[in-house]
């Protein structure tokens, strides 16, 4: 009950920017939808989660810009040095994802989505497009954050 209470106290405290950051959020990945198209959406699904760090938990360090840059850099990284391998995708899938994990901690550019770009690329491509694709996302939804952090709270 006191759960409850509390998620309701919060709420009504921030519902306004509980709205504003979503709307934000669905504006940003729309844009980004229609930017690179739908042919792109598997290769950015791990844009969602970080689409969600970066409005609901802007102040947060997965959200900060290295962090969101650097965290997909490795996980495109990890991912592609699985494609290339001829193991089989039962060992390939997860450790494409346990380098991308371990070489972000070792890094310092914690992302969890990342984790993510790490297995749709070993799963779906490694290509320049593919690259382009997940860093633009990268790039364009930290600079949301950057030029929103005036207006953004954790929500969280």
């Amino acid at each position: 009950m006191e759960e409850q209470t509390t998620i309701k106290s919060k709420f009504k405290k921030l519902w306004k920017y509980y709205i504003l950051q979503s709307l934000l959020a669905t504006i940003a990945l729309f844009i980004l939808v229609l930017i690179l198209g739908k042919d792109k959406i598997v290769v950015i699904s791990s844009m969602g989660a970080t689409t969600f760090i970066i409005f609901a938990m802007p102040k947060t360090v997965s959200a900060q810009t290295k962090n969101v840059v650097g965290g997909h850099l490795v996980g495109l990284a990890s991912g592609t040095i699985f494609y290339f391998t001829t193991l089989p995708y039962f060992f390939e899938y997860p450790l494409a994802v346990g380098l991308a994990i371990l070489l972000m901690v070792a890094l310092d550019v914690e992302h969890p989505p990342a984790a993510g770009t790490a297995l749709a690329v070993v799963i779906n491509e490694v290509s320049l497009d593919a690259f382009i694709t997940i860093m633009l996302s990268a790039v364009i939804l930290s600079q949301c954050r950057y030029y929103l952090k005036g207006y953004l709270k954790d929500l969280v």
